[in-house]
């Protein structure tokens, strides 16, 4: 999974910043973090302005938070499953966090993209509400580990 993400113009440093997964509802509510805590690996902290672009292995544990692991069924490949199904169904956020917004000053839901399908074992997340994923992509990157 490849997270891109540019923000600007926020009130205070940011502080943290990750993928939250998976709410019960498309576009709404909270759900705890999937990825990497406290945030994700060289994300630009204290800061109101910045760009980010990292590739994640979603096949290995260090690309989640060890709760959502545990919370999915205690296996990578459970919790792989979780994210992508919420990521394809709309249930899944990104959130910047600051000191003045410890909650979350940034907060956009993750869309399927429409025009695209993504190639096994890639995903972009581009800016904060845009994600290329795609049901296909699951069933890929099952049918690889078989």
């Amino acid at each position: 999974m490849e997270v891109i993400a540019s923000f600007q113009g926020l009130v205070a440093g940011t502080t943290a910043s990750h993928i939250h997964c998976c709410t019960s509802a498309p576009g709404t509510g909270t759900a705890g973090v999937a990825t990497t805590t406290p945030t994700f690996p060289l994300f630009p902290l204290g800061v109101t302005s910045g760009s980010y672009d990292m590739v994640f292995n979603l096949l290995l544990a260090s690309s989640y938070n060890p709760a959502f692991v545990t919370q999915e069924g205690g296996t990578v490949p459970q919790a792989e499953m979780a994210l992508v199904n919420g990521l394809a169904a709309g249930t899944t956020y990104f959130n910047i966090h600051s000191t003045t917004f410890p909650g979350g000053e940034i907060r956009g839901f993750l869309q399927p993209a429409q025009e695209t399908v993504p190639e096994p074992g890639t995903m972009s997340l581009v800016g904060i509400g845009v994600l290329a994923a795609a049901r296909k992509w699951a069933r890929l990157a099952r049918s690889r580990r078989a």
